[in-house]
């Protein structure tokens, strides 16, 4: 397991400070505002801590505020419900007395039922001889085909391939596995629906924020192997920018599916 990916798993095994309340820390070094995905991905934790025998199968969050690396992060969980197969859970994640992100999460017991999926499009994951260098110096090993082509100055259909699986094995814990795939779930969406104005506008004069982002995770998943991000941006207006994202396991199986607002204000 690579260093920054030990972080990242010893991040997500929050402190718990009283009943329905844990402390959330940040990795070292970070500098500007916290990464929503690392938000999310606590907040999903902190839920599934207070959930017996029950998976996640859907959240929905909003952020609020920019997160300041200097302090921790507390989380208060409110069990709305239990029921008999599924739980409800709501979080708000605070900084000095003030919400900087809020999110539902809904957990389920496993059942066998009806199934369909989409298909898979065709790719291949890449090689090992094939990732640079620095690709592996991260948490996550992410790979985008035809990156080239994503940082031209000239507009390019919105969409984007992006194969990734953590930079080591992480065991079997589902809610570990559900958090860390929440967690990259946040790379690469935002930016997708900027691809089609690629060249029309000076990216050091725009302000740009994750809003809102949802996951619903169809299937069981590792994220310790390689799995397929589908990314496309079906619209952009009102200086916000609509992305969404399937992600499919090597074998072809859908296993989760995100979708994501976020700010692109030209200033």
């Amino acid at each position: 397991m690579h260093r920054k990916l030990e972080e990242l798993v010893r991040l997500l095994a929050l402190e718990p400070l009283e009943v329905n309340l844990f402390r959330g820390h940040h990795p070292a070094g970070t500098r500007r505002r916290l990464f929503g995905g690392q938000i999310m991905a606590q907040a999903l934790m902190s839920a599934g801590r207070t959930v017996d025998g029950r998976a996640p199968h859907s959240l929905h969050g909003y952020f609020l505020r920019p997160g300041d690396p200097a302090i921790p992060v507390v989380f208060k969980v409110e069990r709305v419900r239990d029921g008999h197969s599924f739980s409800t859970r709501r979080v708000v994640a605070v900084q000095r007395g003030r919400a900087i992100f809020s999110m539902d999460a809904s957990f389920q017991l496993h059942e066998d039922g009806l199934e369909h999926q989409t298909t898979m499009p065709w790719s291949d994951p890449p090689a090992d001889a094939d990732l640079p260098p620095e690709l592996l110096d991260d948490a996550f090993i992410a790979y985008r085909e035809g990156y080239g082509a994503t940082r031209s100055r000239t507009p390019q259909p919105p969409r984007k391939r992006v194969w990734f699986r953590t930079n080591g094995r992480v065991g079997n814990d589902e809610l570990l596995h559900a958090a860390l795939l929440t967690y990259q779930s946040d790379d690469d969406l935002l930016s997708t629906a900027r691809l089609a104005n690629q060249g029309r506008f000076d990216r050091r004069r725009m302000q740009g924020a994750s809003l809102d982002h949802a996951m619903w995770f169809h299937r069981n998943v590792r994220v310790d192997e390689w799995l397929l991000y589908d990314l496309d941006s079906p619209s952009s207006a009102e200086a916000r920018g609509f992305n969404r994202g399937q992600i499919y396991s090597l074998d072809g199986r859908l296993v989760a599916s995100a979708m994501q607002e976020g700010l692109m204000r030209l200033r």
